[in-house]
């Protein structure tokens, strides 16, 4: 086996750690934005708003389908990045482009960064959150 090989229950962990890095980290730059005066009911909504959309047609989604996949791997041991597929990689690298260029662009209004931002890093924590009930609630099969 190699150096970098982990078993399919620590893919789902992988997994976990990942998104909520990702996740905790968006919010935070929301919730800093929200700070600087765009704090209302209205601007709160949108941002659960934007939240349950991501999470019911993406996130969500995705945490099913990655979940499906690596629990369908016959082999017990695989590569610690196998927890995405290679599309996943690259949907993952342009949202980050896309949104680091965004706001070193100032492409986006403060206001927009606190309530897409919040929303976004929120779904993006749900999914981190999810991926780890599921490494609980993983079972092993015997060999």
């Amino acid at each position: 086996m190699s150096l970098f090989s982990v078993s399919k229950r620590t893919l789902l962990l992988i997994a976990s750690f990942v998104w909520l890095a990702a996740g905790v980290n968006i919010a935070r730059i929301g919730l800093e934005a929200y700070a600087n005066g765009h704090l209302s009911i209205l601007n709160v909504a949108l941002s659960v708003a934007v939240g349950a959309v991501f999470w019911m047609f993406v996130f969500g989604k995705l945490v099913v389908k990655h979940t499906a996949r690596i629990s369908s791997y016959a082999d017990e041991r695989h590569f610690f990045l196998k927890f995405f597929d290679i599309p996943a990689f690259v949907i993952m690298a342009v949202m980050m482009t896309g949104g680091i260029a965004i706001r070193s662009l100032g492409l986006a209004p403060e206001v927009f960064i606190a309530v897409f931002y919040t929303g976004l890093g929120t779904a993006l924590t749900c999914a981190g959150i999810r991926f780890g009930v599921n490494w609980l609630r993983f079972e092993v099969t015997p060999a």
